[in-house]
């Protein structure tokens, strides 16, 4: 008989009852998805996974006031979001906020791993050219463009669960991605829709 996982939501209530390995089970599942988000969101590997310990740690400090009436990603991401705000302001040398302020530039790459498997190195070489020129062009939207992007378009998240998730209203988000794929269908030779395959691992 096939055994139903619990929910995140069932896990997280567990947590809040003393359960320790609710949260463990919790960390597993997310370990490959929010660590992704992270880089996407910072451009830096080791800051990212410097931010995923970080984030959980806040979860276990913020466990007693989970609702378990809402939806525990949106909570997670929201929480991992501000933290990766309080790193950059922390360091100033190198500001990396993740706030709605369209006046806010980010220079910093993106330093996903992606993996071609192609045995042809000329298409290997114009693969990777896409990827990179993509991977810039994403890494180029103004924090608040790329962060939404990030959620809704990567992370599959809803533009209510971004909204949540950043803080602001459901008519900014929607604005933001907007916004995003406008500046982005303006540099990419090929269109918006392409993103995902281009960029992800």
């Amino acid at each position: 008989m096939k055994t139903t996982e619990p929910t995140d939501e069932t896990l997280m209530m567990a947590y809040q009852h003393g359960e320790k390995n609710a949260l463990d089970a919790l960390v597993r599942r997310y370990a490959d998805q929010l660590l992704g988000y992270l880089i996407r969101l910072c451009g830096n590997r080791q800051q990212a996974e410097d931010l995923f310990q970080e984030t959980f740690l806040r979860v276990h400090r913020k466990a007693a006031r989970y609702d378990s009436q809402q939806r525990f990603k949106p909570w997670l991401y929201s929480i991992a979001t501000h933290a990766s705000i309080d790193v950059a302001r922390r360091r100033r040398a190198q500001p990396q906020t993740v706030s709605l302020d369209e006046s806010t530039d980010d220079a910093h790459p993106m330093t996903d791993r992606l993996s071609d498997g192609r045995p042809d190195p000329a298409a290997a070489a114009v693969s990777a050219d896409q990827r990179e020129h993509v991977r810039a062009a994403v890494s180029s939207l103004p924090p608040g463009q790329r962060a939404t992007l990030v959620m809704t378009y990567f992370e599959g998240m809803t533009y209510v669960e971004a909204a949540k998730a950043l803080g602001c209203s459901l008519g900014t988000v929607k604005k933001q991605m907007s916004r995003a794929l406008q500046s982005l269908a303006r540099v990419l030779p090929e269109p918006p829709s392409s993103i995902r395959q281009e960029v992800l691992p």
